[in-house]
């Protein structure tokens, strides 16, 4: 099994959603991120989605076009952040996904990217900007690398295009929550349960995380009741933002009580 696959699979026999938080990798610096990463990894987390910072996020809401405009600001680049994962790779036994826009692996080479990826300790890639239909040419060196590929789905995205990202997807489907960018919300989609039923369809035996918007223990709850992980984004990178140089405290009191949540019973 991959790492990504034991950690749903021990998720599951312990009755809760994988806890799956994400840090913009090099916000504000190498050390700091590193840092937070033992923080969460102390918190419960599961995996960890360390994000690629670009200069055009198209996807990411305010508080993760700050933190990708502050690493970027502090020198980061996609090397920067294979070595950061090293790092993490050493101090925890996190599972680690790299989730980026597709112009950064690009600029460096898919398949060279996707050896550097895999050498330095990532598990898995989620290309945020790559829909199953244009995949053909990006997914297979990224499996061949070792890396197990994530896609996305969308409370608008027909049966055909569940099926196509399932199909191409292995460690997990992400279920994006709701239409629109990331960041925090009060409360999750009324349709959410509708997309994870369809989602599941779509996926047979792979596992199901949903993502974008959930931002407290009550919405982390009602997510892991629905699927097999929960991904927190912008509530962590935003409290890590405020408290400034008490981030890790911080970032580990939130996320020990989303991890919490994830309890089915």
């Amino acid at each position: 099994m991959t790492r990504l696959a034991e950690a749903f699979a021990r998720a599951r026999s312990e009755h809760r959603a994988a806890f799956v938080p994400y840090l913009t990798a090099g916000d504000p610096s190498p050390d700091a991120t590193v840092g937070l990463a033992r923080a969460l990894c102390r918190a419960g987390a599961d995996v960890l989605e360390l994000g690629v910072p670009f200069s055009d996020p198209i996807a990411d809401g305010p508080v993760l076009q700050r933190s990708a405009a502050r690493a970027l600001s502090a020198g980061t680049t996609l090397r920067t952040v294979f070595s950061i994962a090293r790092r993490i790779r050493q101090d925890t036994s996190l599972a680690l996904v790299l989730f980026s826009y597709l112009n950064p692996l690009e600029r460096l080479g898919i398949e060279t990217a996707a050896r550097e990826a895999r050498a330095a300790g990532f598990d898995g890639a989620l290309i945020t900007d790559l829909p199953a239909e244009e995949a053909g040419p990006i997914q297979p060196p990224l499996r061949k690398a070792g890396l197990d590929t994530i896609f996305l789905v969308s409370p608008t995205s027909p049966a055909s295009r569940m099926r196509a990202a399932a199909r191409l997807s292995s460690g997990f489907l992400y279920v994006v929550s709701r239409p629109g960018t990331t960041g925090a919300r009060v409360s999750l989609d009324a349709e959410l349960p509708k997309t994870v039923a369809r989602a599941r369809k779509a996926a047979g035996r792979l596992p199901i995380a949903v993502g974008f918007g959930i931002s407290s223990p009550a919405a982390a709850r009602e997510a892991a009741l629905l699927a097999d992980g929960v991904v927190v984004g912008s509530a962590i990178v935003r409290a890590a933002e405020e408290a400034e140089e008490r981030r890790e405290e911080a970032v580990e009191r939130l996320a020990s009580s989303l991890a919490r949540a994830c309890r089915k019973r």
